[in-house]
């Protein structure tokens, strides 16, 4: 049997917003598994669907560059806001952005590229920042996007510099239409992304085993009302329309037009801007997302 610590109880509070002792009692149930434990806590009604594993528990800034075609978006941690906030760890970060847009975005690459006007590689360059300012650092993930024709529009949140926040989006439009008018629309689904925090592109995207997790998740909850297998079929696949509607940026209600989804804004964007677009991806980074667990731990 897995120790149920304190600590972990925590984490699955936090992701699941159900009471402790309820937390505890899935994990003594399901040998310490969080997600195991999450699916319990729904199954028995203790707990929302709401995803929750975006919640920011790191500093540090998310840097963003983008240059009409293409775009990059990267994050470095530090242990707190103050050195967030540190001019020379912010031309660390513009810094290794604009590097980042020499290699795509690709992580891999951008560790042992030439930092600007050092003699040192940027691993080696955060190795040195780590010692100048006494405070470990983390230079965690990059990515980018780039088309063919079309733009890659760029939105950051909570900005504390320029190119420089909280949370920075990309969204690349295909398109031969007007540049400037993809520009603004663009922007506008970054911003969209940047609230409604979707997972996917398109339902064809989503992971078969979150899907799966939460087939048999509605399922159980289905079954719970007592109602024939035939309806509790029926009654699952409804709600999975609601969980696409909430993961898979297509498929979810544009912020900014409520009575319309994602999908029609890019269909009827076509009228605006002089050709069809078409929406080819997005990335979406949050400062500290997914690392809560690591810094509780320290």
């Amino acid at each position: 049997m897995a120790e149920i610590t304190a600590a972990l109880v925590k984490e699955l509070r936090g992701i699941s917003g159900a009471g402790m002792m309820d937390c505890k009692k899935a994990l003594q149930e399901n040998d310490g598994n969080i997600e195991e434990a999450q699916d319990w806590l729904r199954k028995k009604g203790l707990a929302t669907a709401a995803k929750k594993s975006g919640r920011a528990a790191s500093e540090g800034l998310v840097g963003m560059i983008t240059d009409g075609k293409s775009g990059v978006v990267g994050e470095v941690n530090s242990e707190t806001d103050f050195v967030a906030r540190n001019e020379i760890f912010q031309t660390f970060v513009r810094t290794v952005t604009q590097v980042a847009v020499t290699v795509g975005g690709d992580l891999d690459k951008l560790k042992p590229a030439d930092y600007p006007g050092t003699g040192r590689t940027v691993d080696e360059e955060l190795t040195h920042m780590i010692s100048t300012i006494g405070e470990n650092m983390n230079l965690r993930r990059s990515a980018g996007l780039s088309v063919g024709k079309g733009v890659v529009a760029g939105y950051i949140h909570n900005k504390l510099a320029d190119d420089l926040g909280k949370i920075g989006v990309l969204v690349a439009l295909e398109s031969d239409g007007d540049t400037g008018k993809l520009e603004a629309l663009g922007r506008q689904i970054a911003m969209h992304v940047a609230a409604a925090r979707p997972q996917w592109l398109s339902t064809d995207e989503v992971d078969a085993t979150a899907l799966d997790r939460e087939r048999e998740v509605l399922s159980e909850q289905a079954r719970a009302s007592g109602k024939p297998e035939e309806i509790i079929e029926k009654m699952v696949e409804g709600r999975l329309r609601k969980f696409y509607e909430e993961v898979v940026l297509l498929e979810q209600v544009f912020v900014m037009d409520t009575d319309k989804k994602i999908a029609k804004v890019i269909e009827d964007a076509a009228k605006d801007v002089g050709a069809p677009v078409k929406l080819g991806g997005f990335v979406r980074f949050e400062l500290g997302e997914g690392v809560e667990k690591a810094a509780e731990e320290d």
